[in-house]
C-alpha cells in the first residue's frame, strides 16, 4: 500500500507462485523529487486544504493514530501516498498514484482526485437535501391531509376536500377533453384540493369544474337516416306543410349521401302558433338526435352567448354552453328560438357574437369566456325560428337558409284540432274516454267566431275552455257525457268574438277592400275616401303609418297626373279636399302594399264611379302607375276568400307565388296579375 511504503517503490519484473507463497524480482525504481521544495511544500499544503474540506463535506473521520500519523508526515511524496489511501478510489486510480514516480506529477494527480471527489460530495450533499426536503414536505402533507380528514370525520362530513378533488382527477382521467387542455383542469383541480372550504373561491372552483365535467366532449348519438320513417314521422306530427317537409326530407336524403357535409341552418319564419317549435322537435325526433332549445327572445347582454368571465361574482357559461351541457351529446339539435328578437346595448352586441356560433367555418373552436376552453360546434344541427324576416340582421339572415311556415286555412286548423289538439286537450282535461264530444259544425264554429289567428294556439286554448267547463258539469251533474254543437256552443265560450270579415253588399263610391297582412295572418282592410270643397288639403285618418302615408301621396299624384283621361277639372284638387280613412282607427296600420287599393278609391271618389262590393286587392304604386310586389300573398289571399271576394288584383311578380299556394285557398277566385293601374282600374270598377 502506498501508505505504508517506508522504502523507494519498486518494479515487479517476474514472479513465481508456489504452494507456500508468491515470490517476485524486483527492481528498484528512483523518485524524481521536485526541483523547487517552496513550491512542492506549497501543493502539499494545498491538498492538505482539500482533504479536509473533503472530509467536513462527507462529514467523515479520520481516526486519531491516522490523524497523529499524517501530522508527522513532512515530505510531499509521502503526504500525496498517504491521502490517496484514505479517497474513495478506484484500484486503477490508485496504481496510477502508486506508479507516478515524479513527486510533482503525484501531488498535482492526488490534487486533481481531491477536487473530483469534493465536487461529488458536493453533489450528494445537494442530492440528499433534496430528498430530504421532498420527504419532510410529503410527511407534511401527510400528516395535514391525515389531521383534515380526521377533522372531517369528527364533524361528520361525508367527503373531505381532498377525495373530491381526488374524484375530479379521476374524471379528468376519464373524460374526452383533448389532451393538451388537461394540464389545466389539473391544475384548477390542484387549487381547489389547497383552498380552505370555507373560502368563496373554492365554490367558484368547484362550479367550474362541475360545467367543464358536464359537458359530453367525447359522446354523441348516431343519425338515424331512415327516410321512410322520417316521412311517416313528420306526417303523423303535422298536417299540411308539404313544401316544408319536402325540404326536411331533402336535407335527410343530403345526410345518407354526404354524411361528413356541413349542416345549412335553417330558419323557419311565420306567424306565431304554426308550429315552428314542434317542427324542429320533430326533426330532432326522425333524425334521433337530441333536442335543446335556447330562447332568444329579449336578449341583449353578449354574455349570455359567450358566457361570463369567471372573475366576476356569479359568472356562468354562455346558452349553448348550457345546451350542450342539457342535450349530453356533442351533436344535438339545437333550436334558436325568436333569433328576430334579440336586442343590443352596451354590453355588446349579441347578433355579432351569434354570428361565430352560426359560421360553419369558424363553431369548431367555439371559445365560451366561462370554459375557455375551445368548444366544437360543427357538429351541431341549428335550425333558428322568427316571426319577421325584417328584424333578422342581415349577416346573420346570410348564414341562414329561410323557409316561410305560412297561415294555415280553416280546413287545415279543422284537421289539426281534430287530428291532435282535441285528444291532448281531452287528456290534459280528464274528459277522455268517451265522456266529451265536439261535433265538426262547432270546431268549425270555434275556428271561424272564436279565433281570429294564423296558428292554432288559441283555438287550442279555446277548446281546453270547453273542456274545463266539460268536466265541471260532469263532476257535478249527473252527465255521463257531454256533446258540444253548434247550437249550446255558446253555453260553452259565450258570445262570439269575432265577425267573419264579410264583402259589403252593393258597390259604392270611394270605398275599396285592400289586403294586408299583420303578425296573426292576413286581413283585409277597407279604405273609404270622401271629398269635401275646400282648398286641396289632404286628411289621413285611421293611424296610419309613414309607408302608408307616403303610398297615399303617391296615389294622389298619380291620379292627378290621369286626371285629364277622366275629364276631370284642372281645377278640382285646388277647390276640393280629400279625406283618406281606414276604419279600426285604434289599431296601427302601415306598410307598402295598400298604394293601388287607395289609388283606386281616389279615383272613385273623384269620378263618383263605383267600386266592385267583391274586389280585392293589394299592390304598391310609383308615380308612373306602376304596380310594385307584395309579400305574405298566401294569407292576404286567404283573408280573401274567407271574406267571400271573388276577384283579387295581384302584382304580376308575385305570379309565380300561386304555384305554392294551395287549391284550397285560391278555390273559385278570379286572381288577376296587374302590371299597371290601368289594368286595376278596369277589374275594378263596374
Amino acid at each position: 500500500s502506498a501508505s505504508t511504503r517506508t522504502s523507494p517503490p519498486g518494479k515487479i519484473l517476474s514472479y513465481e507462485k508456489d504452494s507456500r507463497c508468491l515470490m517476485a524480482q524486483v527492481d528498484d525504481l528512483e523518485e524524481i523529487m521536485p526541483d523547487d521544495e517552496l513550491k512542492a511544500e506549497a501543493y502539499r499544503r494545498t491538498i492538505l486544504k482539500s482533504f479536509f474540506e473533503w472530509l467536513r463535506n462527507t462529514k467523515q473521520g479520520l481516526p486519531d493514530e491516522q490523524m497523529d500519523q499524517l501530522k508527522q508526515i513532512t515530505d510531499p511524496g509521502e503526504t500525496a501516498d498517504f491521502l490517496s489511501a484514505q479517497l474513495l478510489l478506484t484500484p486503477r486510480q490508485r496504481q496510477d498514484v502508486l506508479e507516478e514516480t515524479n513527486v510533482m506529477d503525484r501531488l498535482r494527480l492526488v490534487h486533481h482526485l481531491l477536487d473530483q471527489e469534493i465536487q461529488i460530495g458536493r453533489l450528494e450533499a445537494e442530492i440528499n437535501g433534496d430528498v430530504r426536503a421532498k420527504m419532510d414536505k410529503e410527511q407534511q402533507d401527510y400528516y395535514l391531509r391525515q389531521k383534515i380528514k380526521s377533522i372531517h370525520d369528527r364533524l361528520g362530513d361525508s367527503v373531505s376536500q381532498e377525495q373530491e378533488a381526488e374524484d375530479y382527477r379521476k374524471k379528468l382521467k376519464e373524460s374526452g377533453i383533448p389532451q393538451e387542455f388537461k394540464a389545466k383542469i389539473g391544475k384548477v383541480i390542484d387549487h381547489l384540493a389547497a383552498m380552505p372550504p370555507m373560502m368563496a373561491e373554492t365554490a367558484v372552483a368547484r362550479n367550474y369544474l362541475d360545467w367543464i365535467f358536464s359537458l359530453p366532449w367525447n359522446k354523441e348519438s348516431q343519425d338515424k337516416l331512415d327516410l321512410k320513417e322520417a316521412k311517416k314521422l313528420l306526417d303523423h306530427d303535422h298536417y299540411g306543410l308539404t313544401k316544408i317537409k319536402e325540404r326536411i326530407l331533402e336535407y335527410l336524403a343530403v345526410r345518407v349521401l354526404a354524411p361528413d357535409a356541413k349542416a345549412p341552418i335553417i330558419c323557419f319564419v311565420g306567424p306565431p302558433g304554426v308550429g315552428k317549435t314542434s317542427l324542429a322537435q320533430s326533426i330532432a325526433n326522425a333524425m334521433g338526435r337530441k333536442f335543446a332549445r335556447i330562447s332568444l327572445g329579449g336578449i341583449h347582454d353578449e354574455a349570455e352567448i359567450r358566457g361570463h368571465r369567471r372573475t366576476y361574482i356569479g359568472a356562468m357559461p354562455g346558452r349553448f354552453i348550457e345546451a350542450i351541457a342539457q342535450a349530453k351529446t356533442k351533436n344535438p339539435l339545437i333550436l334558436l328560438d325568436e333569433i328576430d328578437k334579440m336586442s343590443s346595448d352596451y354590453k355588446g352586441d349579441t347578433a355579432s357574437a351569434m354570428l361565430e356560433v352560426l359560421d360553419s367555418e369558424q363553431n369548431h373552436k367555439f371559445r365560451d369566456h366561462y370554459v375557455e376552453l375551445p368548444v366544437d360546434l360543427s357538429e351541431v344541427l341549428f335550425i333558428a325560428s322568427a316571426n319577421s324576416m325584417q328584424d333578422i340582421p342581415g349577416p346573420l339572415l346570410d348564414r341562414m337558409e329561410i323557409i316561410e311556415v305560412s297561415s294555415y286555412t280553416e280546413n287545415e286548423k279543422f284537421h289539426i284540432a281534430k287530428d291532435h289538439l282535441l285528444a291532448k286537450q281531452f287528456e290534459k282535461n280528464g274528459v277522455a274516454d268517451g265522456k266529451l264530444k265536439i261535433t265538426d259544425k262547432a270546431l268549425r264554429m270555434v275556428i271561424s267566431s272564436y279565433t281570429r289567428e294564423a296558428g292554432v294556439r288559441s283555438l287550442e286554448r279555446q277548446i281546453g275552455e270547453i273542456c274545463r267547463k266539460a268536466a265541471r258539469r260532469i263532476y257535478e251533474g249527473d252527465e255521463k257525457m257531454i256533446r258540444v254543437t253548434g247550437t249550446n256552443l255558446e253555453d260553452f265560450l259565450g258570445k262570439p268574438k269575432y265577425r267573419p270579415e264579410k264583402k259589403n253588399k252593393k258597390n259604392e263610391v270611394g270605398i275599396v277592400r285592400g289586403l294586408a297582412w299583420t303578425s296573426v295572418g292576413g286581413v283585409t282592410l277597407e279604405i273609404e275616401v270622401n271629398l269635401m270643397p275646400g282648398k286641396g288639403s289632404v286628411v289621413l285618418t285611421g293611424k296610419l303609418g309613414d309607408v302608408m302615408k307616403e303610398s297615399a301621396q303617391t296615389g294622389i299624384s298619380y291620379i292627378r297626373s290621369i286626371s285629364e283621361d277622366y275629364h276631370i277639372d284642372p281645377e278640382f284638387f285646388q277647390k276640393h279636399d280629400i279625406h283618406i280613412h281606414v276604419p279600426e282607427g285604434a289599431v296601427p296600420k302601415d306598410g307598402p302594399s295598400a298604394g293601388i287599393t287607395m289609388a283606386t278609391a281616389i279615383l272613385s271618389a273623384v269620378t263618383g264611379k263605383p267600386v266592385r262590393a267583391d274586389v280585392a286587392m293589394t299592390g304598391e304604386i310609383t308615380l308612373r302607375g306602376r304596380v310594385l310586389p307584395i309579400g305574405g300573398l298566401k294569407e292576404k289571399l286567404l283573408a280573401a276568400k274567407n271574406a267571400g271576394m271573388k276577384t283579387v288584383c295581384i302584382p304580376k311578380e308575385n305570379e309565380q307565388d300561386l304555384a305554392e299556394i294551395s287549391e284550397e285557398i285560391v278555390g273559385d277566385m278570379e286572381i288577376i296579375p296587374v302590371e299597371h293601374m290601368d289594368q286595376v282600374i278596369k277589374a275594378a270598377f263596374v
